[in-house]
């Protein structure tokens, strides 16, 4: 019954939010609300939010912003007008159905009997499992970017860069959103630096993680740069508070 919140980015995904709207509202969560964090979708996937929030009062709620501005400035309005709404949990997860819309009692069940401030579903913990879809090529980037992330931070997380988890209201508020310096995916990174950081606890769960189901990905040369770039930014920065706080 606790009130929980799953904040959904959304960039032209007018064929996936339907669906996955859908399939949330049908969990067995009674305090479950859906918000949609749009980036101006020009193939309309924010009027079909509006007529999600019209047919859901109460369940289904819309943050309109201006345009394309990176996932990590949309999650960071998203986990701000959950805390604000009152959410005690808040879930992070992708429109495209790669993230398992059935583990999220799992995520809160976890929460609530760990006391975790976060709990992360993870590709890479034992039975945690990848699309067959995926390649070599691709299984060995994704493997590799979270080994180097690992290595340059020091966390130790197995699936440092995942994107779905659910956090305890109370830790999103002590993690001061208004600090997040990352736009594109390495967001996911930057809080999970952040919360290691801070002495929170982060535990992981196995999940399938599956190809998306229509439409494209967004991820760029731009937005690689910046991840590959921003370990590097957190470490660096770490070090000069760190000689800051010694001075």
């Amino acid at each position: 019954m606790a009130p929980v919140t799953v904040v959904i980015p959304t960039f032209n995904e007018v064929d996936n939010l339907p669906l996955i709207a859908e399939a949330l509202l049908a969990l067995p969560l009674d305090g479950l609300r859906l918000l949609v964090v749009d980036d101006n979708s020009p193939d309309g996937t924010g009027k079909v939010a509006d007529g999600l929030a019209a047919a859901h009062p109460g369940r289904v709620g819309v943050v309109h912003r201006p345009g394309r501005e990176g996932l990590g400035r949309a999650y960071v309005e998203g986990l701000r007008t959950a805390l604000s709404d009152g959410a005690e949990f808040v879930v992070q997860m992708d429109a495209d159905f790669s993230h398992p819309v059935d583990a999220v009692p799992r995520l809160l069940g976890t929460a609530q009997a760990t006391g975790a401030a976060c709990v992360i579903g993870s590709r890479y913990v034992p039975g945690g499992t990848l699309a067959a879809e995926w390649s070599r090529r691709r299984r060995a980037l994704s493997a590799w970017a979270n080994f180097y992330v690992r290595t340059i931070l020091r966390i130790r997380l197995r699936d440092v860069t995942a994107g779905f988890k659910i956090w305890r209201a109370e830790s999103l508020a002590a993690l001061d959103l208004g600090e997040i310096s990352s736009g594109g995916y390495s967001f996911q990174v930057e809080m999970h630096y952040r919360a290691t950081r801070a002495g929170m606890t982060i535990v992981e769960i196995p999940i399938h993680f599956s190809d998306r189901r229509a439409g494209s990905s967004k991820m760029s040369l731009r937005v690689q740069l910046e991840s590959a770039l921003m370990p590097w930014r957190l470490r660096f920065r770490s070090r000069g508070r760190a000689r800051g706080n010694r001075g």
